[in-house]
């Protein structure tokens, strides 16, 4: 049986969305690898058959379409409080010691370990000298666009940012409010539409599949505003107080509506055939309809979880304290846990499904294990991880 929690404050059902979410997102990586759907270190080229086609397909995408969104909600939601309790300046040091130590640990070290060590096979020119390389890549400023997977903290420090000095020019905001309005069936369904027109109107100019300084920016109308309804949770007590029946109703509308509307516009816009061109920006009804699907999928999923978790997951026991208290050191990571783990596999001509599955089997407990056993004990990391 899971321990009762000694701090009655703490929303354990918080902590087990987030190394959730982080999990998955060490899969999604590993999905990456063997699909060649999406942009990832290491990919192995191989032509998929329909069946896996089709998993990796449908596992991307969904899990895509909500997991970083949900993350900067929860994110957004924790901002206030802490600059209530710490003011202007204490709460900016503690996000640049939070976020920015490990994002640039990541840019400066952990990327280049990657590219210049781990994936040393692939360069297609000789290497230049270790130091060269290193005050090539910081005085070029390509450690920039160097944050893999940190791109998310370097997001979040932005935002923190932007809050922070919005917060100078307004006057304090009430409490959290105990009983203040819960938002209703035509909230969320602006809040949908809102979140898809902001998406396909970046997407005419930022598609997806492009960057910049490694930020996807087709993705962060989402983003934005996920994280602003984080802010207005915590103030007026969303997450604990909206009704588990209310957001079940949109959990399984996003489950079973999105699935058929997410199948239709496959069918209907070329999807199964190969052809993501139109899906991915511009003035195509196939952009548009995605944009929606993706929206409405994310705050259905999203709402669901929250209240699934919150009436199911709101204890911690060993297991989900370890995993707690290792998720971001994973985040962090496990780049290149991930990438040794499959390149260790790469002459294994097996089948993609299998060798992915093999690969999540072995490098998500490798993850959590590395970071309890080694990471997480060494003081300087230890502060910020």
């Amino acid at each position: 049986m899971p321990e009762n929690t000694k701090n009655p404050s703490r929303l354990f059902f918080i902590d087990n969305i987030r190394w959730l979410m982080i999990t998955f997102v060490v899969i999604i990586h590993a999905a990456v690898t063997y699909s060649n759907l999406g942009s990832w270190y290491y990919t192995e080229p191989a032509k998929l058959d329909i069946v896996s086609l089709a998993f990796f397909g449908i596992y991307q995408s969904f899990t895509q379409a909500y997991s970083m969104g949900l993350l900067f909600l929860i994110a957004g939601y924790f901002v206030p409080r802490a600059f209530d309790h710490k003011g202007f300046g204490k709460f900016l040091g503690d996000r640049a010691v939070r976020l920015g130590i490990p994002t640039l640990i990541y840019m400066l070290f952990i990327n280049t370990i990657i590219v210049y060590y781990i994936m040393a096979f692939s360069w297609k020119t000789p290497h230049p000298p270790d130091g060269q390389y290193l005050l090539d890549y910081i005085l070029d400023l390509d450690f920039l666009s160097g944050s893999g997977p940190m791109w998310f903290a370097f997001a979040l420090l932005i935002f923190s940012a932007v809050y922070a000095v919005i917060r100078l020019f307004l006057r304090d905001p009430e409490k959290a409010q105990q009983n203040g309005n819960l938002p209703g069936h035509l909230a969320v369904i602006e809040l949908g539409l809102l979140i898809s027109a902001c998406t396909f109107s970046i997407r005419l100019v930022q598609p997806i599949g492009t960057s910049i300084m490694n930020m996807q920016l087709c993705y962060f109308s989402q983003y934005i505003i996920l994280f602003a309804i984080g802010i207005i949770a915590y103030r007026e007590n969303w997450l604990v107080r909206i009704p588990y029946s209310f957001g079940m109703i949109w959990f399984k509308a996003a489950l079973i509506g999105g699935s058929i509307f997410w199948l239709a516009i496959q069918i209907l816009g070329g999807g199964l055939s190969g052809n993501f061109s139109k899906y991915a920006g511009g003035l195509y009804w196939q952009s548009a309809a995605y944009a929606l699907w993706e929206s409405f999928f994310c705050v259905g999923i999203c709402l669901g979880l929250i209240v699934i978790f919150r009436e199911r997951f709101n204890t911690q026991g060993k297991f989900t304290k370890f995993m707690s208290d290792n998720y971001f050191s994973v985040y962090v990571f496990h780049p290149p846990i991930l990438i040794l783990v499959t390149l260790a596999l790469r002459e294994f001509p097996w089948y993609p499904l299998i060798k992915f599955m093999i690969a999540i089997a072995v490098s998500v407990p490798l993850c959590f294990l590395v970071s309890h056993l080694v990471l997480r004990r060494i003081p300087l990391l230890k502060r910020v991880l």
